[in-house]
């Protein structure tokens, strides 16, 4: 079993920033990459950034220039933090992890969900 726990999400006005973190436990035998993405109220869930073990990574274009996605490899955590925050930032974002619990194959695991909203 691997567990997924976030934390971070909140209620910020437009130009500010947050950070949100998530901790992957449980059998891991290896992390593959790990990411966030986002569901807005009546709209399907996006990618917003992704992180590789050896340190590559990608992000939404809406995002690029404002957030930054970072992993830390001992923790086994991933951190997004994000800067000039926009209304339509506004969502539940959620971690993922592809992550090997054996030898064999990964697995995608989700976490539950932070709430972010972007709001004056």
């Amino acid at each position: 079993q691997v567990q997924l726990v976030e934390s971070g999400g909140g209620l910020v006005q437009p130009g500010g920033s947050l950070r949100l973190s998530c901790a992957a436990s449980g059998s891991i035998f290896r992390i593959v990459a790990m990411g966030w993405y986002r569901q807005a109220p009546g709209k399907q869930r996006e990618l917003v950034a992704t992180v590789n073990w050896g340190g590559g990574t990608s992000y939404a274009d809406s995002v690029k220039g404002r957030f930054t996605i970072s992993r830390d490899n001992a923790k086994n955590t991933v951190y997004l933090q994000m800067n000039s925050l926009k209304p339509e930032d506004t969502g539940v974002y959620y971690c993922n992890g592809k992550i090997y619990s054996s030898t064999t194959s990964w697995d995608d695991h989700w976490g539950q969900g932070t709430q972010v909203t972007v709001s004056s």
